[in-house]
């Protein structure tokens, strides 16, 4: 999709329409770009830059909050589009996918036609613009998405030499693996496109950048990528939260009690989808940007809020931070479902284990505050006891008691 985010607010919003839209961090506090518009893009602005940079580039720029429960929505409904045109389809994100059609194509009817038909129907429905990219593979495909935004349609020659003329000029970064670092090393060694990566041997690679690397690059420089399009999206490793205090924040305290609540949000997020988590981790950024992570592994699966919490408070209790903090966050990973094959086995107890009650009355509770956080947003509720400051850097009950 085109400048999703950006577009989105667009659309709701028809007099924003031809003007530079910066969606993310207002240009006054913390924070970065999560898009821009075409509009905006212009003035050098892009995702991932500070807000007060992009501001600097563009005081003209409309600046509008994230609005990710509506950005989802859309998703939907173009992945709904999609999984109308064929049942082959992998998500990549919530605006960009990978389609096999294949399988919808006639004497009559080329992937050339499937893609025009599809870009029609996401302007009619959604009133949105797409940039598709036909080939044979993914590399491919997803190259030529982004050879003519906004609102492209780009068809990738099939023979193989006509592959390589296609790719010839273009430059060695529009290969999947090729970050600054790389093109850096294969620039010491006069390599800036993909025809000078043609040229090479694969065997010249593999000394150039490592040899994994190496006939990666130099497969994909000649066309070649044997991935299916995989329909089912694998299931999350991890699950996290992350806050960024407005201004560096030195009380121990508020730094406890964000960390709290990111662990609550990743707990909800878990028992949504239903698995449990082995290892807890901590993330702290200091003022200075030293960051560091902590982490250990639980003594059973959960995705208890009063078990995630009171171990993330343990860690946080192991760190002085002489420094205020700039960045705090929670991370739950080594998922299991416990419905899986692949998740511990348990013996069937003769006598219940001790603190199974207190372990009901804990998912009890968890769910009542769910079903209330989802009618009614998740300050609703506060746990007890947050203004508290740890004893002496030793107390990690949730409760603060």
């Amino acid at each position: 999709m085109d400048a999703f985010y950006a577009s989105i607010e667009q659309l709701d919003n028809p007099a924003l329409r031809g003007k530079p839209v910066v969606v993310g961090s207002a240009p006054n506090a913390r924070g970065v770009v999560s898009a821009a518009s075409y509009e905006a893009r212009t003035f050098g602005i892009h995702s991932a830059m500070p807000s007060r940079i992009a501001f600097r580039r563009c005081p003209s720029a409309v600046f509008m909050p994230v609005r990710m429960s509506r950005y989802r929505a859309v998703s939907q409904q173009l992945m709904a589009l999609f999984g109308h045109t064929t049942p082959f389809v992998e998500q990549l994100s919530v605006d960009e996918a990978f389609l096999d059609v294949r399988g919808v194509l006639g004497r009559e009817r080329t992937a050339e036609d499937v893609a025009r038909v599809l870009k029609a129907e996401i302007r009619s429905e959604l009133g949105l613009t797409a940039s598709i990219g036909v080939a044979t593979n993914k590399f491919l495909a997803k190259l030529a998405s982004d050879l003519d935004k906004p609102d492209g349609l780009t068809v990738v020659p099939v023979a193989p030499e006509a592959i390589r003329d296609f790719l010839f000029r273009l430059p060695a970064r529009r290969i999947w693996g090729v970050g600054k670092v790389t093109a850096k090393r294969l620039g010491e060694h006069g390599i800036a496109t993909i025809g000078q990566i043609q040229a090479r041997t694969p065997e010249e690679m593999s000394r150039l950048v490592g040899h994994s690397q190496g006939r990666h690059i130099w497969r994909l420089a000649h066309g070649l990528d044997e991935r299916p399009v995989v329909a089912e999206k694998p299931a999350e490793k991890s699950a996290s939260h992350e806050h960024t205090f407005p201004v560096d924040c030195p009380d121990r305290t508020i730094v406890r009690q964000q960390l709290i609540e990111l662990t609550e949000k990743v707990g909800r997020r878990l028992r949504k989808a239903g698995v449990k988590t082995e290892i807890a981790q901590i993330k702290v950024r200091a003022a200075d940007f030293t960051t560091i992570t902590r982490q250990q592994k639980l003594v059973r699966p959960t995705n208890s809020d009063h078990e995630l919490i009171t171990n993330a408070l343990q860690l946080l209790a192991r760190e002085k931070l002489v420094q205020p903090t700039r960045l705090i966050g929670f991370t739950a990973s080594g998922l299991v479902d416990d419905a899986s094959p692949s998740a511990p086995e348990r013996q069937l107890m003769l006598f219940p284990e001790p603190g199974s009650d207190e372990d009901r009355r804990h998912a009890a509770l968890d769910q009542a505050v769910d079903d209330l956080r989802s009618r009614y947003g998740h300050a609703i509720l506060r746990r007890g006891g947050w203004g508290k400051r740890p004893a002496h850097g030793a107390d990690t009950s949730p409760t603060g008691e």
